[in-house]
């Protein structure tokens, strides 16, 4: 399938997008590429192959929220780059 000019204008009108004339060239092929590939992996032989979810076994692993409270917080304070009423101080993030 051959992409074309009128094609990307009005691809370019639906994404709101200002694409100049010297560019529609350029947009052409790289969409003509991306088609392509796209034909290639559609038309990969996956006859005979089991269905394929994830690439490993791994699954989520939930776990019970519980509250633990830290013993030595002066340890945990000492690699504070600065600390404040016993708490790590931080710049303010707006």
């Amino acid at each position: 399938m051959k992409i074309s000019k009128e094609e990307i204008l009005h691809i370019a009108n639906l994404a709101d997008l200002n694409i100049e004339e010297k560019d529609i060239e350029k947009y052409m092929l790289n969409l003509q590429d991306i088609l392509n590939f796209a034909n290639i992996v559609n038309n990969a032989p996956v006859e005979g192959l089991d269905i394929t979810i994830g690439a490993n076994a791994k699954k989520n692993v939930f776990r019970k929220d519980e509250i633990n409270e830290f013993k030595d917080k002066e340890a945990l304070l000492q690699n504070a780059p600065s600390k404040e009423q016993n708490m790590f101080k931080i710049p303010k993030v707006l």
